[in-house]
């Protein structure tokens, strides 16, 4: 009696995303392998010349409802489901005529593609939820001990040489890092899915009772705050990316360290504040110097002159295109790293000359309202509201006798701006558009004062001051007098406001409340 031929070890091929199909295929026929396959995925294999059986052969039942039924069938669940170590398994197997399955690629229907069209429908949106691909990938998943399971089109290559130099087989190492892949990708769509859906249905509930935060990795960083410590970036897949660093692009210099990226974003976003040409000199995540002007090349003499001493080792941050005049005034002082929307190209030439240095671009940020801001505390985290608020003219209130004027009001809203950064207690000093002294993180307000005296000397005189929290006692605004202080801006809301009040008015100082303060932890 002639034997039976052994039956090919079978692949199924289920994709949206059809970027090296063709190649992939043909290099699994090469193997041994019989190409199962349905729908579009079948018809491009097809058309590429690659020999294919069609799932619906397989099953004995059509494609169906729309293309909503294709595989979810029990000839080929079972195929990747079977534990080929169990030996009802097998019997089952034997039973219903169930092949197993050795390999299969599924990558799952554009969700988020979808919903990201304005002009997408809820009808149009459902019917981008994948129900065979997700069923296909965790079943295949689940059963890594028989099944290898690609959902990333980046895998094909790692697969087919590996086939090659394992007669045909793939490890039960390389199995067991697809399925851990697989998960997290299902993971990622169902949470897009929930999230729409939720959306939709509950409507916009900024805080749900269950928040899945979801980050993929961009890049291994060399350490993290300090050497001993291992670090990674991660990106948060779902956030209002437009113009944040996480899309800075590196030109040129030394790998990002984790301080860098955090000292960048800080920066960043503080020049992103402002409407002028602004530069930030960002050092420990607190500006050293803020400064504003006509031109870039003014606004960094301004932020520079603030404190020449910080500035060493510093971040720079600018919200216009880098030229050459301030390329040559940064000249050769150490930094870092600097960010800009963009650079001359005789700037970018002047700051290629320093190996090292981190030079990143990145467009204006824009508009990112509805941006959450997360704090990790042991054992989970807080959220809240980005604090994106600006500041209006119609928002603040004279409290003093004497009237703030129009100069002396720029550089109040300035210097206003500016604190919002810095880490509290904060005491920021403005003149001219530049800040002169900063007094950053310290546990009392007082300190801060003193701080930011220290820092500014006889630049005090003339200047304004503003606070991130209000006055708990009048010292601040006693030695803002003997300062020199001419204004200062504050938030009020104090039980002792009164007695600031009377002091401003004692030295004729111009105080004016926003009624909002800016703490940063």
């Amino acid at each position: 009696m002639k034997k039976k031929k052994p039956q090919k070890p079978l692949a199924l091929l289920s994709v949206y995303d059809k970027k090296g199909l063709s190649q992939f295929a043909k290099g699994l026929l090469k193997q041994g392998y019989e190409i199962v396959s349905s729908g579009g995925t079948a018809k491009a294999l097809k058309k590429a010349g690659v020999k294919v059986t069609e799932v619906a052969k397989l099953t004995k039942y059509p494609s169906m409802l729309g293309g909503r039924v294709k595989t979810l069938h029990p000839l080929i669940h079972g195929g990747l489901l079977a534990n080929r170590s169990l030996k009802d398994h097998l019997a089952d197997m034997r039973k219903y005529g169930i092949r197993p399955i050795d390999i299969v690629a599924v990558n799952l229907y554009p969700f988020e593609e979808t919903i990201a069209h304005p002009k997408c429908t809820l009808e149009e949106a459902v019917e981008q939820i994948d129900i065979g691909g997700p069923a296909m990938v965790r079943a295949s998943a689940k059963n890594f001990k028989d099944v290898a399971i690609i959902v990333d089109p980046a895998d094909y290559a790692v697969i087919l040489k590996e086939l090659q130099e394992n007669k045909g087989r793939t490890t039960f190492e390389t199995r067991k890092n697809l399925a851990l892949k697989a998960f997290r990708h299902t993971k990622l769509y169902d949470t897009a899915v929930s999230a729409y859906l939720a959306q939709k249905f509950e409507g916009e509930e900024k805080f749900p009772g269950q928040v899945d935060i979801n980050l993929t990795k961009i890049q291994e960083l060399r350490y993290g705050e300090n050497p001993h410590q291992k670090a990674a970036w991660y990106l948060e897949p779902k956030g209002n990316h437009k113009g944040a660093v996480v899309n800075a692009k590196q030109l040129h210099g030394k790998e990002l360290s984790f301080n860098n990226i955090v000292d960048l974003d800080s920066a960043w976003n503080l020049v992103n504040y402002f409407a002028e040409p602004t530069v930030a000199i960002i050092k420990h995540n607190n500006p050293c110097g803020v400064g504003k002007a006509v031109n870039l090349m003014v606004a960094y003499k301004k932020a520079y002159e603030c404190d020449t001493v910080s500035a060493f080792g510093s971040i720079i941050a600018a919200n216009r295109e880098v030229d050459e005049k301030t390329a040559k005034a940064i000249g050769d002082l150490f930094v870092e790293a600097i960010i800009a929307p963009g650079y001359s190209a005789e700037a970018l030439m002047i700051f290629k000359q320093k190996k090292n240095l981190r030079i990143m671009q990145l467009p204006l940020q824009g508009n990112r309202h509805g941006v959450l801001d997360y704090k990790r505390v042991s054992g989970g985290f807080l959220i809240q509201d980005a604090d994106l608020a600006q500041l209006g003219m119609n928002e603040i209130k004279t409290v003093s006798t004497k009237e703030p004027t129009l100069g002396q009001l720029e550089d109040l809203f300035f210097a206003w701006g500016v604190a919002k950064f810095v880490k509290s207690n904060t005491i920021v000093f403005v003149k001219d558009g530049a800040t002169v002294g900063i007094g950053a993180g310290q546990m009392s307000r007082i300190d801060s004062t003193e701080i930011a005296a220290r820092k500014a000397g006889s630049k005090a005189k003339g200047s304004v001051m503003a606070s991130d929290a209000f006055f708990p006692f009048r010292d601040n605004v006693d030695l803002a007098a003997k300062l020199g202080i001419s204004a200062i801006i504050q938030p009020g809301g104090s039980m002792r406001d009164q007695e600031s009040i009377d002091a401003a008015n004692e030295h004729q100082i111009a105080m004016v409340f926003t009624g909002r303060r800016h703490f940063r932890h």
